[in-house]
């Protein structure tokens, strides 16, 4: 390819997408009249995208001291892994309103607990593990409303 048709081809993507944003600018205007009831696991919704950022938060700090040699942070960064798999999946049947959200919640609702007790070993020294307890101690709360 040489310098002339690599200049064409980006002149031709830069057209593309300048159309592409006039047609979503043109039918900015449209209205949508359809009606959305509110999800009705909002709260559950809410809680486990906070447990999952804090708990990621509390993973990425667990790494960062086991990686300085501190092996007491293993069991902490094991139950933040554990939680973040359950909590990303409960997070996503609960805003499809799924029929497998009550079996999920109670599972999550575990996950977070083990973890809620792993960080209260540390929440006093780290406040990456004090914010991950307390958001696995609110999720797991909305969990148990509506587990089976």
């Amino acid at each position: 390819m040489n310098r002339r048709e690599l200049l064409l081809g980006v002149a031709s993507l830069a057209a593309a997408a300048t159309a592409g944003s006039a047609f979503a600018v043109a039918d900015s205007g449209h209205e949508h009249h359809h009606h959305h009831a509110g999800n009705p696991n909002q709260a559950l919704i809410d809680t486990a995208s906070d447990c999952i950022l804090r708990g990621q938060i509390c993973l990425s700090h667990c790494l960062e001291l086991l990686s300085q040699g501190d092996k007491e942070m293993g069991e902490c960064a094991r139950s933040v892994n554990q939680m973040l798999a359950t909590c990303n999946a409960l997070q996503q049947l609960a805003s499809q309103n799924s029929k497998y959200l009550p079996a999920l919640a109670k599972i999550a609702g575990e996950a977070c607990r083990d973890c809620e007790e792993a960080c209260k070993k540390h929440a006093d020294k780290h406040e990456e593990c004090k914010a991950c307890r307390d958001a696995c101690a609110a999720c797991a709360k909305e969990c148990r409303k509506i587990s089976v």
